[in-house]
């Protein structure tokens, strides 16, 4: 790790736009910019105060490069507890290069993906499960995923963590305490409180464990397919949730050829609607391959809208449709499965609703619109919202999963040594363990590879 040298990177998204902002950070940073930049005040950088802003012009010696506002951020008190200097310039992509390049000549290194953060938590401003939510921050496109980085980023996870550690911590130090004196038949650590916080923290790790899907439904988003026979309205009910034209939407049967995704965003939830190609007995080519495609895109969904077309359903029909029904139910059992009764408004309504009496059935009208929302709240109840209203921990990373997986089984182990009344020495062996996954997930046991991997996730400027 070189943290000696001065980084340089665009901290806004590369390409033009009103204005960029150019981040440098190291011990130079400020003395590197301060030889370029000429303050309208006469100020030198090196002698502000930290969090100051100052106006003025990068000159090359006798070009001027552009007119720029300039924040000076001094160690400690800065993101990466180094020097840092922002510069934030017009948004050409020329002056950008220039900037970066000028200072790149005169000393400067270009940051690699996520060295920033990488700094800032070499430097303790951050632990690591802090370092990746900053990631998880910048990719997130709804409120939800928004709301559980945010919690992870200042600190509520890691915190949790850091308690149980260190408890656990304290009860290692006195088992080996006795280990010490072991000739003299000693006992400092109350079995009794070590029971009571092992099965505190077991349920703590179950609870963390149990979150991570619902964390990883948030973060990637609910796949749902949308399947049944040609010209049920599946691409019209589409066209609905995500209220614009996508899908081509045509009487002729088999018009959708493949699958069709998009994502709309329902209170705060990601949903990943996929439709499909009508599902029917065809001598098409094109047309079967897109009827293969829709029974593979079901086994990758976790909700099946399965739509009816309630114009069409009849004394006759109903059998053949509870068939089907029971047949994706028996080959899908895991999938949660909602038949969705469409084209209501041309249907003999009394009928069709008391013909279809699963627990998860909905009557709409994709074209008119008509329970459009409640099929919206329908899947609103396949997502544990009640987490998010807590502000309870959720666990979204699958680093933090596997080692809380490891955790939890060291812990256990730990606790049926206590019942079976193992020695000290015994028990040190899965605590030091146990404490070991929990260091891991805060950082506080790293290795180059680790840190390597992680950060080269980042974009380049944070």
């Amino acid at each position: 790790m070189h943290q000696n040298d001065t980084i340089i990177a665009l901290a806004t998204p590369s390409g033009a736009g009103a204005i960029a902002v150019i981040r440098l950070s190291g011990p130079e940073a400020i003395v590197m910019v301060d030889a370029f930049f000429k303050s309208i005040h006469v100020k030198k950088l090196a002698s502000q105060k930290t969090h100051t802003i100052h106006l003025g012009h990068i000159i090359e010696g006798s070009t001027i490069l552009d007119e720029v506002l300039v924040s000076v951020f001094k160690n400690p008190q800065s993101y990466t507890g180094e020097n840092i200097v922002e510069i934030s310039c017009h948004g050409s992509s020329y002056i950008q290069q220039e900037i970066i390049q000028l200072f790149v000549r005169n000393g400067a290194r270009i940051a690699n993906p996520g060295e920033f953060t990488l700094r800032a938590f070499l430097n303790a401003k951050l632990d690591l499960s802090q370092a990746e939510a900053v990631a998880d921050l910048i990719a997130s496109d709804n409120k939800a995923s928004h709301q559980i980085a945010m919690q992870q980023m200042r600190g509520g996870f890691s915190n949790e963590i850091k308690v149980l550690r260190d408890e656990l911590l304290n009860f290692a130090s006195l088992i080996e305490l006795e280990l010490d004196f072991s000739e003299e038949d000693v006992e400092f650590a109350d079995r009794k409180q070590f029971e009571d916080l092992l099965a505190r923290i077991i349920k703590v790790l179950k609870h963390l464990i149990d979150s991570f899907s619902t964390g990883n439904v948030i973060k990637n988003g609910i796949p749902i397919s949308i399947i049944g026979a040609p010209n049920v309205g599946k691409s019209t009910l589409l066209n609905a949730l995500l209220n614009e034209d996508k899908a081509i939407v045509s009487d002729i049967a088999g018009t959708t050829r493949d699958a069709i995704e998009d994502e709309i965003t329902i209170e705060g939830i990601k949903f990943r609607f996929i439709d499909t190609a009508g599902i029917r007995t065809t001598d098409d080519t094109i047309e079967s391959i897109g009827i293969k495609k829709t029974f593979e895109k079901i086994t990758q969904s976790q909700v099946v809208l399965y739509l009816i077309d309630a114009s069409k359903v009849t004394t006759e029909t109903i059998q053949i449709f509870n068939t089907d029904i029971r047949k994706i139910q028996e080959q899908y059992p895991d999938k949660q499965l909602i038949v969705v009764a469409n084209k209501m408004d041309q249907a003999d309504q009394s009928f069709i609703e008391t013909s279809f009496v699963y627990p998860h059935t909905l009557f709409t009208s994709a074209k008119s619109g008509l329970g459009i929302d409640s099929l919206k709240t329908k899947l609103l109840e396949f997502v544990n919202t009640g987490a998010l209203r807590n502000n309870d921990t959720i666990i979204t990373n699958s680093r933090h999963y596997d080692s809380l997986l490891k955790a939890l089984s060291d812990v256990q182990k730990v606790q049926q040594g206590v019942d079976a009344k193992l020695s000290g020495d015994l028990l040190a062996i899965d605590i030091r363990q146990a404490l070991y996954h929990f260091g891991e997930i805060t950082g506080e046991i790293t290795s180059d590879d680790l840190l390597g991997n992680i950060f080269a996730n980042f974009c380049i400027g944070k």
